[in-house]
């Protein structure tokens, strides 16, 4: 069974942006329910499906399929409000590729920085811009940012 291990991380600074990559995506889901999270993804010309289990510390099951890109517009139509609009950067770093996800539209202002591992206690090098860690609150996973998003959270002044 195919198994996703990923860690999570807030961003504190923009350090990370040169050199890095980057393409728009969005994403908006069929199912938001913890054991079954069903979600499409749109990314120029290439478009999934994704269905993923419930999480069992920093990994899940995970299982995507590509789609046709017409097939993916029409199911974004049927998705559950809201279609997560964010820009992935993408920058290697010792080895590991960073993915930091940077939020448009009523999740604007909350950047996350995400590495897949091997195995959950694989260590990594951590870059400077790592803020705290966020893989184990659920606020900060997509699923839930497209039903509550992040310009509706209570932030501190």
């Amino acid at each position: 069974m195919p198994v996703e291990i990923e860690r999570k991380f807030l961003v504190t600074h923009d350090a990370w942006r040169e050199g890095a990559s980057a393409r728009r995506i969005a994403q908006g889901y069929l199912s938001r329910d913890p054991d079954r999270v069903v979600r499409v993804r749109l990314i120029g010309d290439q478009a999934f499906v994704t269905i993923k289990g419930r999480r069992s510390g920093i990994s899940r099951a995970e299982f995507e399929y590509p789609v046709p890109v017409i097939d993916a517009e029409e199911l974004l139509k049927l998705c559950l409000p809201s279609v997560i609009d964010k820009t992935r950067h993408e920058i290697e770093i010792a080895g590991f590729l960073w993915e930091i996800d940077e939020f448009h539209g009523s999740n604007a202002g909350l950047i996350v920085a995400e590495i897949e591992l091997p195995a959950e206690d694989t260590p990594f090098e951590r870059p400077s811009w790592l803020g705290e860690e966020v893989s184990s609150d659920s606020r900060y996973t997509n699923s839930y940012l497209s039903g509550s998003p992040y310009s509706t959270w209570a932030h501190d002044a």
